[in-house]
């Protein structure tokens, strides 16, 4: 999974690297005077799903059905799976889907971010699975926090930019990911919070050791959550 989330984060980022170096003569020539950031934000209206890039993004596309096909390798071996991860592995085929159907603005950068993070959460995680140190925080968590805290950065970009270019295409899809986005965060945040109340109430209820155990337990949970 690692190399697979590496091959396509240096596939579209040199595709995208190319189609910007192809087409920014024709961006100056424009009205709106587009920029290579807002492009990889907002794509020109009557955008079509093809070439180079949207390859990657088909390729992109294929990959989630791998994340399912995990999701039900691990439903067979513990016989139990997180409402999140359930949600998370199964909608993001039908994101992707909307991606291509739509000509979706922000996917390019979307899938940048991703698929660079994914490819650093499945290295770590081969590095642990063969007996290598492992980071002294829940270091999969926080990378999947700092993709949800950057994605809704750009969701703010794109809805800008929609109002000041006079529009992004597949604008409609991008509304409908941007609420699926929301829900996946309020998951993360709301597994936050319980643990953070769940560690005072384990505080104040006495034992110093109990408590050093408890968050011990927790730490120990996090580092190997899954993604």
């Amino acid at each position: 999974m690692a190399l697979i989330s590496a091959t396509i984060f240096a596939g579209i980022l040199l595709s995208t690297a190319a189609e910007i170096r192809d087409t920014r003569w024709l961006w100056r020539r424009s009205r709106s005077r587009t920029t290579p950031f807002q492009w990889l934000l907002c794509f020109p209206l009557g955008t079509r799903p093809s070439g180079r890039v949207f390859f990657w993004s088909y390729v992109y596309y294929l990959s989630r059905f791998l994340h399912a096909l995990r999701t039900f390798v691990t439903v067979l071996r513990y016989r139990k799976l997180s409402v999140f991860k359930l949600f998370n592995h199964s909608i993001l085929i039908f994101m992707s889907f909307l991606w291509l159907e739509f000509s979706q603005s922000f996917q390019v950068l979307a899938i940048i971010l991703t698929t660079l993070v994914y490819s650093i959460v499945y290295g770590y995680r081969f590095w642990t699975a063969i007996g290598l140190p492992s980071a002294c925080f829940p270091f999969v968590v926080s990378c999947q926090l700092v993709l949800l805290g950057c994605n809704l950065v750009c969701h703010f970009g794109v809805l800008l930019l929609h109002y000041i270019k006079g529009g992004c295409n597949g604008i409609g899809a991008w509304g409908f990911n941007s609420v699926l986005n929301g829900a996946i965060l309020f998951f993360f945040l709301n597994f936050y919070v319980r643990m953070y109340l769940e560690k005072r109430t384990a505080g104040a209820g006495g034992a110093a050791g109990d408590d050093r155990r408890f968050v011990a337990e927790k730490s120990e949970l996090l580092k190997d959550k899954d993604i």
